[in-house]
């Protein structure tokens, strides 16, 4: 398996867990400490912490020191792997639903 599909695999399984999303919406505009997600979520700070190390292994999210405080933030570039993925699906389905509107717009004429 190459770089990219590992990449895209780790992505995946780490949005899998509807804990890590909500993680992920948590940390999305401000960066917030283990023990005030846990507070946000009603979470243990050690199942926080687990899941903070499975989307830092994806490279979700990242994490820095702020004197005592170890604050994780959203990592765009790590969502970029995702969104990569999709993106190749998007120019087939728009060419299918242009395709379908012309037909139903020309099948409807007189």
């Amino acid at each position: 398996m190459d770089d990219s599909a590992a990449a895209l695999d780790r992505t995946f399984h780490a949005l899998a867990d509807p804990n890590r999303r909500a993680i992920l919406a948590l940390v999305r505009n401000q960066r917030c400490a283990v023990g005030e997600i846990a507070t946000s979520l009603g979470l243990s700070q050690q199942i926080v912490s687990h899941h903070l190390k499975v989307l830092r292994a994806a490279g979700l999210v990242t994490g820095a020191r702020s004197g005592t405080r170890h604050l994780f933030a959203v990592r765009v570039e790590g969502l970029a792997v995702g969104k990569g993925f999709f993106d190749d699906f998007w120019p087939e389905r728009l060419s299918a639903l242009k395709r379908a509107v012309e037909s139903s717009v020309g099948g409807g004429r007189d």
